[in-house]
């Protein structure tokens, strides 16, 4: 079960998949499921909330599980503690999701290996809008991403 842990296939991922089924994406604006999708909306992802607390987030519909969005999802993404990945694993796979990613400090091996098995591919314990920010957002202009790492300035000669 390969996990998708490098630049190039992150980057793959994020540039390939418009549409997100954000599980536990929270109404409230200071919530980072929140952040995270808003941020991803405005950089012109399809986001689709997946809460069975709220009828609407962010402008859209909110389903109560990921089976009962009726259009297709290219990417999970989960807000959920490690021990509830597994059933949302399954919703995945029986949706035809190409992408299960699993939010920061979020890691199920399990449900990898049963997303992998099912040919999903999977990203663990990564943000996507941090991901996204550092990839393709623009982070890497301000030469965050050089690849140099110094607290020491440069000597103009």
């Amino acid at each position: 079960m390969p996990i998708v842990d490098d630049i190039a296939g992150l980057r793959r991922i994020l540039a390939g998949n418009r549409t997100l089924a954000v599980v536990g994406l929270s109404a409230q604006w200071y919530r980072p499921s929140y952040f995270a999708a808003k941020y991803m909306q405005d950089h012109g992802y399809r986001i689709i909330p997946v809460n069975p607390r709220y009828d609407e987030v962010l402008g859209a519909r909110c389903y109560a599980s990921l089976r009962d969005i009726p259009e297709p999802v290219d990417l999970v993404d989960c807000f959920r503690r490690a021990e509830e990945i597994p059933a949302i694993a399954e919703d995945a796979i029986a949706i035809g999701a190409k992408v299960l990613w699993m939010q920061l400090g979020i890691e199920n091996r399990d449900a990898a290996q049963r997303a992998g098995d099912a040919g999903l591919e999977v990203v663990m314990n990564r943000c996507v809008k941090i991901e996204h920010a550092r990839i393709l957002g623009g982070l890497n202009f301000a030469g965050v991403n050089t690849g140099v790492i110094s607290a020491r300035r440069a000597i103009a000669n």
